[in-house]
């Protein structure tokens, strides 16, 4: 029988016994070869469907109306809330005690505490639900900062349903705290899923403070001990980084937890791709940095920080002008 009679025969394409053992083989072979990257026979990792569920009811406590698949009146907003609320408590807290058992094994607890991890689960996600209104509070003034920072924006409701510094923001607000209650795994996941929504890259780790506002948004990179003040605006392209990594002699990369990423003061402006790195390195306040600016040391405050502007060379048909 052909290969085409076999295929229609059985109403699609079927691998032949011999075929799926040695595939099957090949594969499980990796699985004890390529150690880091299996999670077998081990109790589960925290489900990033059930974390990204999460974050979609947290989104919609925190812009009702907006974002959720049905209308919210002011007659059921208490159920609304108390139904969403209620929801994130038990499903948060049971993707951060396997967060926590995942780290307790890594650091070879045995056995793995459960009580212990089930405390410091419901602590972290009591304390976040808890900060819920002043997340609203500091989400209100970066809006507001978005709405006044671009002379394209019509309204708070634009903002809120197309801009995607709102959705990274939001999530790092949210993130920080959960990040702040030393809870593993799982601030990363909510803000790489920002980050592949929105190109906004903002490590948990990051402190941020009110009216932050990023332009255009795509690029931007903030790393893990960032520090920003208030009122602070950033355009696309801008990276909040960390210079090299020492290393010891084996090559390893020391992580002694020092700060490794810049301060910006309040009222600071960073325009696209300027790129601010190193722990040391701090922006003076009302400071305004330039495009394409590549600093490592610090600037006081009231400080303009441009480069010369680069010979240009504009070819027409006449010949080179220039």
């Amino acid at each position: 029988m052909s290969e085409q009679k076999k295929v229609d025969s059985n109403h699609g394409a079927r691998l032949e016994r011999k075929e799926l053992e040695e595939i099957v083989g090949a594969v499980s072979k990796t699985y004890s070869d390529l150690k880091g990257i299996n999670h077998i026979q081990e109790k589960n990792l925290p489900s990033r469907k059930e974390v990204y569920h999460i974050m979609d009811d947290l989104f919609e406590v925190l812009f009702p109306g907006y974002l959720g698949h049905t209308d919210v009146t002011w007659a059921d907003i208490d159920y609304f809330v108390g139904e969403k609320v209620n929801s994130i408590f038990q499903h948060l807290t049971e993707q951060a005690v396997r967060a926590l058992r995942y780290q307790c094994k890594q650091a070879v607890c045995n056995p793995v505490p459960e009580d212990k991890c089930l405390i410091q689960a419901n602590k972290a996600v009591r304390a976040l639900l808890e900060k819920l209104p002043e997340i609203r509070d500091y989400l209100k003034d970066d809006v507001e900062a978005a709405y006044n920072g671009d002379p394209a924006a019509t309204s708070y409701d634009e903002i809120i349903l197309s801009y995607p510094c709102v959705e990274a923001i939001a999530t790092h607000r949210i993130a920080h705290v959960l990040y702040g209650y030393d809870i593993p795994l799982i601030p990363r996941m909510m803000s790489e899923r920002a980050h592949s929504r929105t190109g906004i890259d903002i490590n948990p780790g990051a402190t941020i403070g009110r009216s932050f506002f990023i332009d255009h948004a795509t690029g931007v990179v903030i790393g893990e001990t960032t520090v920003i003040g208030k009122n602070v605006k950033v355009y696309q392209g801008v990276t909040l980084g960390a210079l090299s990594i020492p290393r010891d002699s084996e090559g390893n990369a020391l992580r002694d937890g020092e700060k490794r990423h810049p301060t910006i003061e309040d009222n600071v402006t960073i325009y696209s791709n300027a790129t601010i790195l190193g722990g040391k390195t701090v922006i003076g306040k009302n400071s305004v940095i330039g495009g394409n600016v590549w600093l490592t040391s610090s600037v006081p405050p009231n400080s303009r920080v441009t480069i010369s502007n680069p010979d240009l060379v504009i070819k027409g048909s006449s010949g080179d002008i220039g």
